[in-house]
């Protein structure tokens, strides 16, 4: 049975039973690195040079801090990471000591884009958020995408402010 970082309770069957059959939408493993989770990762943003070792480290420091649901779709058929997507869930002394999700770094892999996959991810991750008492959740993205994040039932809302400490 594969390590998960987080309870598999809080998958919706419902938006699982949306997929085709080959296409599993679970936590992510801790065995995934070889299951071409850079791949599609990189096809967001920038990775770096990630060893299994490294990975499974951030793995366990994720799940030993908790708070961070990362979901994966896995077709089976290939043994393959197609979609991913996190929520970071933040404690806040707001709103009676409630809790605020972050939906971070949603990607398809570009071989199945066109699938509703962003749309099941953000799905899931919507599902987790009032599983688990979040009274808002805040996505960041590209102008270029505000579309699609209003067709998921996210507003435009205030503006996003960056700084880099690194390059």
């Amino acid at each position: 049975m594969p390590e998960y970082i987080f309870d598999e309770s809080l998958i919706s069957t419902e938006i699982q039973d949306a997929l085709s059959p080959n296409l599993k939408l679970r936590p992510l493993a801790k065995d995934d690195f070889d299951k071409g989770i850079f791949d599609c990762l990189e096809q967001l943003s920038i990775t770096g040079e990630i060893s299994q070792k490294k990975f499974v480290e951030q793995f366990e420091e994720m799940k030993k801090a908790g708070g961070y649901y990362t979901i994966a779709i896995e077709d089976e058929d290939q043994g393959k990471i197609v979609g991913l997507g996190t929520l970071f869930v933040e404690m806040k002394f707001l709103r009676s000591c409630g809790k605020a999700g972050h939906i971070e770094d949603i990607v398809v892999h570009d071989s199945q884009r066109g699938k509703s996959l962003g749309r099941r991810i953000i799905d899931q991750l919507k599902h987790i958020g009032k599983e688990l008492g979040c009274y808002k959740l805040i996505l960041n993205c590209n102008e270029k995408n505000i579309p699609f994040y209003e067709k998921c039932g996210l507003t435009l809302k205030d503006v996003q402010m960056t700084l880099y400490t690194t390059t």
